[in-house]
C-alpha cells in the first residue's frame, strides 16, 4: 500500500474523527493504514491520544496480530502518551485466549520497562491464566512471588488458587486449608468459592465430599449457580445416582434456577447409560419447548442409547433433526447407526449409511479409526448372505480407499462367491488376498478348489494348486 493515502485528510484533523474512521474499518491492515497516515497530519497540530492508540491496540489484539499490539505500545511510550496497566492485561488476556501462557508471562514482565509496578488485577490475570492452562506448579510459583511482592490475598485470588490445588488429589487437603482460613484473612467464601470446591472434588470423583459442601454452601446463603448444579448433576449421573440427580433438577427448577444444554445433556447421558433413553428422549423434548438448541453431544447422547437398545430407526431420526439444525454428524455417529444396524442383521441399510458417510467425505480420526475399519468388515460379512454383488463393491470400495481387509471377510467373499458360482470373483479376491499379506487357511482353498472341480475346470484348479504349494514352501522357507 505504501505511503498513499486512502482518501485526502482534512486541513483539522481531530481524535474523534480518527477514532470514526478507524472503528468504521473492518480490514485491519487498512485501519492500521488510518492510523498511520493521521500521524504524517503533525502539521496541523494532531498527535495520537490514549483513545487513539487504545482503539487500535484493540483491534490488533482481536484479530490476534499480538506482535504489532506490543509494539504499539513501544509506540506509545516513544510518543509519550501514557502506557496503563489495563493494556497490559489486555494483550496478557488475549494470549491467554490462545493457549500461550508463557507469552502471556512475558508481557507481564515487560511491564518493568514501562516503570508499571503491577497490581493485584495483573497478577490475578496471569494467576488464572496459568491455572486454566494446568500450569499447576507455575500457578502456585506466581502466586507466592506475588505474596512476597506485598500483594495482599483477595477472595478471587485464594478462588484461583484453590481450583489449582484441586487439579490433583495431592493437594486436596491443601485447598481446603485455605478454603477455612479464608474468613481469617479478611476474605469471606462467596459462591465461586463453594462452585469451585464442588467442581473439584465431582472432578476427582469426591461426589460425597462435593455434596456436602454443596448443603453447606446452601446453609449459609450461597445460591449455587446453574454451572455448580450441573457440575453435580453429572457426577451423580456418572456415579449411577439418577434419583439425586433428577431431584436436582427439579431442586435447581423450583429455585428459579434455569437448567442450560449442558444440564440437560448431562442428565439425558445417564439416563442412556442406565437403559432409559425414552425418558432422555422425554427431557429433549422438555428442551425443545424451553427454546434450548441440542447440541453435538446431545444428540451423541441420544444417538448412542437408542442404539444400544436396539431402537436404530429413532436414532436415524434424531440423525435427522439434527442436520435439519444445521449440524453435521461426524464418524462417530455414523459409526453408532452402522453398528446399530448391523446388530440388526440389517446390512443392506448399514451400506447405505457407510455409502452416504463416503459422499459427505466425513471420515474418521486416528483414534477411532480401528473400529472403522472393523465396522466396514463386519458390514461387508453381513452383505455376503443376501447381497454378494453390493458386498463386492463395499469389498472393492475399501480397497481403494485404503480400508484393511479382515481376513474373515476374504474369506467370507470367496465362500459366497464360490458358492455362487462365481469362481472369477472368487480366483481374483484370493489372489488379492495372497498379495495383501493374508495368508488363507485350508477351508479358504478347498472351497476354491471344490468350486473348480465341480465343474470341470481341471487347469485352473490345477494353477490354484501350484499357486498354494508354492506359498507354502515360500511360507516354510521365511
Amino acid at each position: 500500500m505504501g505511503s498513499k493515502t486512502l482518501f485526502k485528510w482534512p486541513k483539522q484533523v481531530t481524535s474523534s474523527l480518527v477514532e470514526q474512521l478507524i472503528q468504521a474499518e473492518k480490514d485491519i491492515n487498512k485501519a492500521v493504514h488510518i492510523f498511520d497516515t493521521a500521524t504524517a497530519e503533525y502539521s496541523n497540530g494532531f498527535r495520537h491520544d490514549h483513545k487513539t492508540f487504545g482503539l487500535m491496540f484493540s483491534k490488533l489484539v482481536t484479530v490476534n496480530q499480538f506482535r504489532s499490539a506490543e509494539s504499539m505500545l513501544e509506540r506509545m511510550k516513544h510518543e509519550n502518551c501514557k502506557v496503563t496497566e489495563d493494556l497490559f492485561v489486555t494483550i496478557c488476556r488475549a494470549y491467554g485466549r490462545v493457549h500461550r501462557p508463557l507469552d502471556a508471562m512475558r508481557v507481564f514482565h515487560k511491564m518493568e520497562d514501562f516503570q508499571l509496578k503491577p497490581t493485584q488485577k495483573s497478577y490475578v490475570a496471569i494467576l488464572d491464566i496459568l491455572v486454566e492452562e494446568n500450569h499447576v506448579k507455575r500457578a502456585l510459583a506466581f502466586y507466592k512471588d506475588m505474596r512476597g511482592m506485598g500483594i495482599p490475598p483477595s477472595v478471587v485470588s485464594l478462588n484461583i488458587l484453590i481450583k489449582a490445588l484441586l487439579k490433583n488429589n495431592e493437594t486436596v487437603e491443601t485447598a481446603f486449608r485455605i478454603f477455612r482460613e479464608m474468613p481469617n484473612r479478611g476474605c469471606e467464601p462467596d459462591s465461586y468459592t463453594y462452585g469451585t470446591l464442588v467442581n473439584g472434588l465431582c472432578k476427582l470423583g469426591k461426589i460425597s465430599q462435593a455434596k456436602e459442601l454443596f448443603k453447606e454452601m446452601e446453609q449459609k446463603g450461597h445460591s449455587p449457580s446453574v454451572v455448580t448444579y450441573t457440575t453435580l448433576i453429572h457426577a451423580m449421573c456418572q456415579s449411577n445416582n439418577l434419583d439425586e440427580a433428577i431431584s436436582l433438577l427439579e431442586e435447581m427448577t423450583k429455585n428459579g434456577i434455569q437448567p442450560n444444554v449442558f444440564t440437560y445433556s448431562s442428565l439425558m447421558d445417564g439416563l442412556c447409560k442406565d437403559g432409559h433413553s425414552s425418558e432422555a428422549m422425554e427431557l429433549l423434548e422438555v428442551m425443545v419447548r424451553k427454546r434450548l438448541s441440542p447440541n453435538m453431544v446431545t444428540y451423541g447422547t441420544l444417538i448412542n442409547g437408542l442404539c444400544k437398545e436396539g431402537k436404530v430407526r429413532e436414532a436415524v431420526e434424531i440423525l435427522d433433526r439434527m442436520r435439519l439444525q444445521g449440524l453435521k454428524p461426524n464418524a462417530g455417529l455414523y459409526g453408532k447407526i452402522i453398528n446399530g444396524f448391523c446388530a440388526a442383521c440389517s446390512y443392506q441399510e448399514a451400506a447405505n449409511f457407510i455409502d452416504e458417510m463416503v459422499l459427505g467425505g466425513i471420515s474418521p480420526n486416528r483414534a477411532t479409526w480401528s473400529l472403522h475399519v472393523r465396522m466396514h468388515n463386519k458390514v461387508v460379512q453381513g452383505l455376503c448372505n443376501n447381497d454378494p454383488s453390493r458386498a463386492f463393491q463395499m469389498y472393492l470400495s475399501m480397497r481403494h480407499r485404503g480400508i484393511s481387509i479382515e481376513d474373515d471377510t476374504f474369506d467370507c467373499l470367496i465362500r459366497c462367491f464360490c458358492k455362487k458360482g462365481d469362481l472369477n470373483k472368487a480366483a481374483r479376491i484370493l489372489h488379492e488376498m495372497v498379495l495383501d499379506g493374508c495368508t488363507p487357511d485350508e477351508g479358504t482353498w478347498d472351497a476354491l478348489m471344490g468350486g473348480l472341480w465341480d465343474r470341470k475346470k481341471v487347469r485352473e484348479a490345477t494353477e490354484i494348486l501350484l499357486a498354494e504349494l508354492q506359498h507354502k514352501i515360500v511360507e516354510a522357507a521365511s
